[in-house]
């Protein structure tokens, strides 16, 4: 659980899950913030994304509200860690 708004440990929580949903034997320090989630090296699809964020949500333990996720579109590692922080900082 995050107690505060810790970007580098939110950071660190999404690249371990979305290397865990590519099946990576990485460490999350290998993963570069704008590393495309369905690129050469991460590969998650609509399907794995929806685990990744119930994932999400109970390690950091934290409710992402639906409506965060409308009109956005998730292309980079970045933009998950920033949606993140985001409903993490709605849900205070």
């Amino acid at each position: 659980m995050i107690t505060g708004l810790d970007r580098a440990a939110v950071a660190t929580t999404v690249k371990r899950v979305v290397l865990a949903e590519s099946r990576l034997p990485l460490q999350p320090s290998d993963v570069d913030d704008h590393e495309p989630l369905n690129g050469e090296l991460l590969q998650v699809n609509s399907l794995g994304f929806v685990g990744m964020l119930v994932l999400l949500e109970d390690e950091l333990d934290i409710v992402l509200p639906d409506d965060l996720f409308v009109g956005r579109t998730f292309r980079t590692v970045h933009d998950l860690i920033e949606v993140v922080m985001d409903g993490a900082e709605d849900g205070r």
